[in-house]
């Protein structure tokens, strides 16, 4: 069975919350061991710092491309009109809409 648009936003939306989640507890835990290291240890705190900057622009881009594709899905879903088609309705209304008004004339 398909989802519909709203339920399938919903369920991403919580899987992008538990992500997030997530990596704000790894954020802490790593602030945690940080500040625990000596003054010998700055290499390593830089090293784990660089690591954890890596993995939150990779988390970041998969939750970009994640609601990318579920907005697309959805959008597909709605069979909304696309600009060339409004457009097209436009310049026919647009006809028509002079017709009528040369027959009222």
């Amino acid at each position: 069975m398909e989802k519909k648009p709203l339920e399938a936003f919903q369920q991403f939306w919580g899987q992008a919350l538990v992500t997030l989640t997530g990596a704000e507890e790894e954020a802490a835990r790593l602030l945690a061991r940080v500040q625990g290291l000596s003054a010998s240890s700055q290499e390593e705190a830089r090293r784990q710092v660089r690591e954890f900057g890596e993995r939150l622009t990779s988390q970041r881009k998969d939750i970009e491309k994640r609601v990318e594709d579920t907005v697309k899905q959805s959008v597909a879903r709605l069979r909304l009109p696309r600009h060339a088609e409004v457009a097209q309705l436009t310049t026919r209304l647009d006809a028509l809409a002079r017709r009528v008004e040369n027959l009222s004339k």
